[in-house]
């Protein structure tokens, strides 16, 4: 379909890696945290700028060069798990009162949220090493291809960060009200931070 070498489990490999732990997921809870829904919404959208940079740029050759030089490939996997690590491990640690990992700025949760992802490990390694492996070589299209699978992930992304974003928002005052509940959330998603770094580092 479209020069993709099976559309369905490249739709499937999208939503996954979308709903693992990172960087991404805990800009969107801590901007709409602390902006609501618009700045849950600008934040999304840097994320999804942001995707898509680091598609064309795995598309123009980026992903090639890691793949000729597998010493920089390794290298930007250990960096990243070590980055994932240090967070998740900084989520576990913390005390109630302390600042968020992540120090999202009103007015500033779009650009913020677009670095963040540029520089997200967990979106490098997917979209220079697994996003390639489905682009077919027998049925491709050219800029269709390339085309379609970057609408797919927009689309994507854009409805899992509007579902994350909603879900935050209604839960933000409870959680607020209920500080253990909160304390508790925290210390999974450092957990599975601290997960995913190790997951990333033994691939």
């Amino acid at each position: 379909m479209f020069g993709i070498a099976d559309y369905g489990a490249f739709v499937a490999a999208i939503v996954v890696f979308l709903m693992i732990p990172g960087p991404g997921n805990l800009a969107l809870i801590t901007s709409t945290s602390k902006g609501g829904l618009r700045g849950g919404l600008a934040c999304a959208a840097g994320i999804i700028l942001g995707d898509q940079i680091l598609l064309w740029l795995a598309l123009a050759g980026v992903a090639a060069v890691l793949a000729a030089y597998p010493a920089a490939f390794h290298a930007v996997q250990w960096l990243g798990a070590a980055y994932l690590a240090w967070m998740g491990v900084r989520m576990l640690r913390a005390k109630p009162g302390d600042a968020p990992v992540l120090q999202m700025q009103p007015r500033h949760y779009l650009r913020q949220a677009l670095m963040i992802t540029l520089l997200n490990p967990k979106a490098i390694v997917f979209y220079m090493a697994f996003f390639p492996l489905f682009i077919d070589p027998a049925r491709h299209q050219g800029m269709l291809t390339f085309g379609v699978m970057a609408a797919t992930i927009a689309v994507l992304g854009f409805t899992y960060s509007l579902v994350a974003v909603l879900l935050t928002h209604r839960l933000a005052e409870r959680l607020r009200a209920n500080r253990r509940i909160s304390n508790a959330l925290e210390k999974i998603a450092g957990l599975f931070l601290v997960g995913f770094g190790i997951k990333l580092a033994v691939q």
